[in-house]
């Protein structure tokens, strides 16, 4: 059975990179998510407010929701307002986006079973998908194609049990 699901952790460079090592990972492709219009690009993602997101098809037989939130939550900084590693503003904001309600209990319950172990409050946004719009060519499986480009995040910790 295929799951499906929409993450914002910053860069989506690094966040496609990370997961698209993970066992059970089908398919992950970048784009932008959960902006105020049903178009942009890379250049006008500031004023239509998507955020950087990664969509991901797994498969259920071989990695839960659950530990794919535990690799997000791994690779990200959950306390922190739109920035992540080296980036700043809205469209590097964290987020988890659903498309059916399975998705949306099990992403709020674990996020409040997270919010135990962080003095500060968790700030991912956790909504509804609206607004996907596909990134450029260029930005898919960027880090494949520029091994040493800009990451945030360290690629190796998917290697690493959780």
């Amino acid at each position: 059975m295929v799951g499906k699901i929409y993450l914002a952790g910053g860069c989506f460079w690094g966040v496609e990179g990370y997961f698209s090592r993970i066992k059970g990972i089908l398919k992950t492709k970048v784009g932008y998510c959960n902006g105020k219009t049903k178009d942009t690009n890379y250049q006008k993602v500031k004023e239509t407010d998507h955020a950087e997101t990664i969509y991901i098809e797994y498969d259920k037989n071989i990695i839960s929701l659950e530990n794919i939130l535990k690799h997000y939550f791994r690779i990200i900084d959950p306390t922190s307002i739109n920035k992540q590693g080296e980036d700043f503003g809205r469209q590097y904001r964290t987020g988890i986006y659903y498309i059916d309600k399975e998705t949306k209990e099990e992403a709020f319950k674990f996020v409040k079973n997270l919010q135990k172990n962080y003095d500060k409050k968790i700030v991912v946004e956790i909504e509804e998908m609206k607004n996907f719009v596909d990134a450029e060519e260029y930005h898919q499986k960027y880090l494949e194609k520029n091994p040493s480009g800009y990451c945030h995040i360290d690629l190796s910790l998917a290697n690493k049990k959780l």
